[in-house]
């Protein structure tokens, strides 16, 4: 994969490659269907993590509707959907941390059991769409807030199971909370990472890509 791509040159191979359209359509339908699932668990189990989770699927298939959407539009437009999904997964964290804050002072304790079930299966189906997405890391902006989207979904669905295990093991749900709030940080700094660099592209729409995947690692 080449690191000093031009917006106009990469385009053929990536943005507007079919492969790349078929595994939005795939990543699009795993999210939605994985909101619902983990909607009905994080309810049941009382997991705010898990809820932070479920509302961040639908967050990303909404994300995911709209590449789609302007796949094939100028780059421009790309760029500032891109700056619009920055902004959702900006809100996102913020509704996570509010949440947890919340369920601190009511003192809610989760069902290890099914948080630990859920997340594990989240675990799988972000698995399987971050490797239809990870050659596709490093193209414009709109595709690096897609690739990091599913990024922190996989991380959060790591965390979730872990905090999971921590509530059965101490009985307290500070592991629940204290993984919500790693996830409300993460969506924080994707928006960020977006953001700034949509608005690079949109201020010199010539200039080269850089190759962000170097300059955030995971």
């Amino acid at each position: 994969m080449s690191d000093h791509c031009c917006a106009h040159a990469c385009e053929p191979k990536t943005a507007r490659d079919p492969r790349y359209r078929r595994a939005l359509w795939i990543a699009l339908v795993v999210n939605a269907a994985m909101f619902g699932v983990e909607i009905v668990g994080g309810t049941q189990s009382g997991s705010t993590s898990l809820l932070a989770d479920a509302v961040d699927f639908f967050g990303d298939a909404a994300n995911y509707g709209v590449s789609l959407l302007v796949l094939s539009m100028a780059a421009m437009w790309r760029s500032r959907a891109a700056i619009l999904k920055g902004a959702c997964m900006g809100v996102f964290g913020c509704f996570v941390l509010g949440k947890t804050v919340w369920s601190i002072t009511a003192g809610t304790l989760p069902e290890p059991t099914t948080m630990g079930a859920v997340g594990f299966v989240a675990l799988l189906a972000n698995l399987s769409v971050a490797a239809l997405l990870y050659a596709y890391r490093s193209g414009d902006a709109n595709m690096r807030s897609v690739w990091l989207c599913t990024r922190n979904d996989a991380i959060g669905n790591a965390a979730v199971m872990l905090a999971a295990a921590g509530v059965f093991g101490t009985g307290s749900g500070w592991p629940d909370w204290l993984v919500a709030v790693l996830m409300g940080g993460l969506a924080l700094n994707a928006s960020v990472s977006v953001i700034r660099h949509a608005r690079k592209e949109m201020e010199t729409p010539s200039a080269p890509i850089s190759n962000l995947h170097g300059e955030h690692g995971h």
